[in-house]
């Protein structure tokens, strides 16, 4: 008993199959709708971030993306050990969104992010709140000729594909 009759797909039809496959997930993952960001901050911004936060699950917006940034302090003084595990919450996004305000300049930690996602080709780009950007941004973001857009939908879901399209 054994089986020698086919049913299965010649390879020059597989092959085929496959190529078509790719093109498809490939025009798929431009088309999504969700971006892979990291949110950088000041930590005494933590409430306004946790508000954008919210507002991107919101059912009533089209702007929506995947936070990969932290949402804790990390639980250590080591410099070393929270650069690697923020370089791997990096490493999951496109974009690194800086949510500017006026204590933002005055982290350290920011700037280091705004630096560290350029080196890893990650498109960077401001939010801030009300009618003007705030007067001073962080030195990496301003060295960097980094945009910034008005905390609006539309602004920031536009921002967020443009600096995408940039890195690719």
């Amino acid at each position: 008993m054994g089986g020698s009759g086919g049913g299965g797909i010649p390879s020059d039809n597989f092959r085929k199959l496959e190529d078509r496959a790719k093109q498809e997930l490939k025009q798929a993952s431009r088309e999504e709708v969700s971006h892979h960001v990291f949110i950088s901050f000041a930590y005494e911004d933590i409430d306004e971030v946790n508000l954008l936060r919210g507002q991107t699950k919101s059912d009533k917006t089209d702007l929506q993306f995947d936070d990969y940034s932290v949402k804790e302090a990390f639980d250590s003084t080591n410099a070393d050990y929270i650069k690697r595990q923020i370089r791997e919450k990096l490493d999951r996004t496109s974009v690194t969104v800086v949510y500017l305000s006026d204590i933002c300049p005055k982290s350290e930690w920011v700037n280091w992010e705004i630096e560290e996602s350029i080196r890893r080709g990650k498109g960077v780009i401001g939010v801030y709140k009300g009618n003007a950007p705030p007067a001073n941004v962080p030195r990496a973001f301003a060295e960097n000729n980094c945009k910034s857009v008005k905390w609006s939908h539309d602004e920031l879901m536009n921002a967020i594909k443009e600096a995408n399209k940039k890195r690719e």
